[in-house]
């Protein structure tokens, strides 16, 4: 007979469970931050007991682990489902979404008021590396069809592309409010820019416009594995995400 208090042994119930205290604790981040969430406090918003939370994760810093392993499968998701053809259109895809989704937000800029010391220990997460080589391996086909200027390293082409988008991000966030661009629009400069700085402008044929699109599926196929599978470590569970 299974004893009080442990996880449902029926995977899916377990997996509803664990998802359902990700919800609480999401909804709690983002009004109180992180500092100020306690497990207790998770608790309660997801009724349940304190001890059913560690019994799907041993510390605090592991439930929101979780929580942010969660928001970056939803972000790739939603960018697959949109299918962007080439580079203008993923950038276009993947900083509207992150602008979309507050956690997200929060976490590429730091926000202390939401994330506090977890901002911090997140630069050192090994999905972030993995997900740099899947992008600096999307870049060198890109680079294979005329796409890129040649003129670039690897680590250059990387280098230029993260100093669009978090160059454009953090002054947006630093700037006075009257004086901030439209999010559309700032998604649109985005995109026009990290095109601008890093591609040839050449016109492609048909055979390497497609590709393109197909090497750019591909690469946010291989995100979404890669944060999927670390997500399904978090819960304990091989179950994709809903």
């Amino acid at each position: 007979m299974a004893r009080v208090g442990r996880p449902p042994q029926d995977p899916a119930r377990q997996l509803e469970r664990a998802h359902r205290i990700l919800d609480a604790a999401a909804e709690l981040c983002l009004r109180w931050g992180y500092d100020k969430t306690t497990i207790d406090d998770v608790a309660r918003q997801a009724d349940v007991a304190k001890g059913t939370i560690y019994l799907h994760w041993k510390t605090r810093e592991m439930l929101f682990a979780a929580l942010i392993r969660r928001e970056r499968v939803l972000l790739v998701r939603e960018v697959r489902e949109r299918a962007p053809a080439d580079l203008r259109e993923l950038l276009r895809e993947l900083v509207g979404g992150l602008l979309r989704r507050p956690l997200m937000r929060a976490l590429i800029l730091d926000d202390s008021e939401v994330f506090g010391k977890l901002s911090r220990q997140k630069k050192s997460s090994q999905s972030t590396l993995d997900l740099g080589a899947a992008f600096g391996t999307y870049l060198h086909d890109l680079a294979g069809r005329g796409v890129l200027r040649s003129d670039l390293t690897p680590a250059e082409h990387l280098a230029t592309l993260a100093s669009v988008i978090y160059g454009f991000l953090f002054t947006q966030n630093m700037m006075p409010e009257q004086m901030r661009i439209p999010e559309d629009r700032l998604v649109e400069l985005v995109a026009d820019s990290g095109v601008r700085a890093m591609g040839t402008g050449a016109t492609l044929s048909d055979d390497d416009a497609r590709a393109v699109r197909l090497a750019t599926l591909g690469y946010l196929d291989t995100m979404e594995e890669i944060a999927q599978r670390k997500l399904a470590l978090s819960l304990g569970a091989k179950e994709r995400v809903t």
